[in-house]
């Protein structure tokens, strides 16, 4: 009988221990968790080295740690990482993440770039499940340097390896020997350089003289057209005056010239209907008074002058011996 009372006294205060332990650890959990804060990062990149447990520093100041790693359903290239932050970590707009990656250690969530006197990220009012998928707010992420490196060292390898095989192909027999052509030919060209340097010289100050005439050139030029202007002033001027008093006498002649030509149109045209057709008329007169007095003229010359004032005279008449 009390070895039975034993059994069940040890059996409970096995159990009053085994409640407080699990009362405690409840406790330590709120205690530690209690004032924590949960965001969800979505990164478009590889998570490698970190896992649940990792620590999230701000600005390098260890700040919480991360709770899961999920894929994204609606999206598989994106990862999900659910962290959570001590309360008083100022996570404020314009707060960024990014994975900080060690080649000798585990990676851990970066987060920066808060501003001053911006308002803390939260999950909106209206329309919460777009900012907000799971409930919780959402930090930003960008690219860091090594990740970006890391993701980009495929296509960096594959880039150096056909940089290396074009090179390989530039470098050939054939081609090398082009290039040392060109070195020999560029030391040629070096040394005539070397060589025609006193002509090359020479020619210099001679294109320095060349400029230095054609600026004065210039300047002389210039006071040329001073003087010009100054003679176009003083001389040409008074006789452009001149020449506009001529044009204005000369347009005033030519209006009087069209008004004395419109007074004697009148008689030009009567001379022209009557007088004109009148003279042609004499003119046929005399005309045939000349043709009349030309026949008289050859009658007389053939005839003589009896043949004007009568008969003409029969010829004598000759009898002619009968046959």
């Amino acid at each position: 009988m009390e070895t039975r009372s034993n059994h069940v006294l040890v059996g409970s205060v096995v159990l009053i221990l085994i409640a407080v332990l699990a009362l405690f650890a409840v406790w330590l959990a709120r205690l530690s968790g209690g004032d924590d804060r949960e965001y969800d990062i979505f990164f478009k990149q590889a998570v490698d080295g970190l896992s649940a447990g990792s620590q999230v520093t701000f600005s390098g100041v260890p700040s919480g740690q991360v709770k899961e790693i999920a894929f994204w359903q609606p999206d598989p290239s994106l990862v999900r990482v659910r962290i959570a932050v001590k309360d008083a970590v100022p996570i404020l707009e314009g707060t960024t993440a990014t994975i900080q990656g060690s080649f000798t250690g585990p990676s851990s969530v970066q987060l920066d770039g808060a501003v001053k006197g911006a308002p803390a990220i939260a999950c909106p009012a209206q329309k919460p499940e777009a900012a907000c998928p799971l409930g919780v707010p959402v930090i930003p992420t960008k690219a860091s340097g090594l990740g970006a490196l890391l993701n980009s060292a495929p296509k960096l390898l594959e880039r150096l390896s056909t940089l290396t095989e074009r090179l390989t192909d530039m470098l050939g027999d054939k081609n090398q020997a082009s290039i040392a052509g060109i070195l020999a030919n560029t030391n040629r060209l070096t040394d005539a350089l070397a060589d025609r340097g006193p002509e090359i010289a020479a020619t210099l100050a001679e294109t320095r003289i060349a400029i230095q005439k054609a600026g004065i050139a210039a300047e002389q030029i210039g006071d040329l057209a001073k003087t010009t202007n100054g003679v176009l002033s003083d001389n040409i001027k008074p006789t452009i005056a001149n020449l506009n008093k001529t044009i204005e006498s000369a347009k005033k002649s030519m209006e009087t010239l069209d008004a004395t030509i419109a007074d004697a149109r009148p008689g030009v045209q009567a001379f022209s209907k009557k007088t004109i057709p009148e003279v042609g008329q004499l003119i046929q007169d005399l005309r045939i008074m000349s043709q009349s007095l030309a026949s008289v003229a050859e009658k007389i010359d053939q005839d003589g002058a009896g043949s004007i004032l009568g008969s003409p005279k029969l010829p004598d008449y000759k009898p002619g011996k009968k046959k």
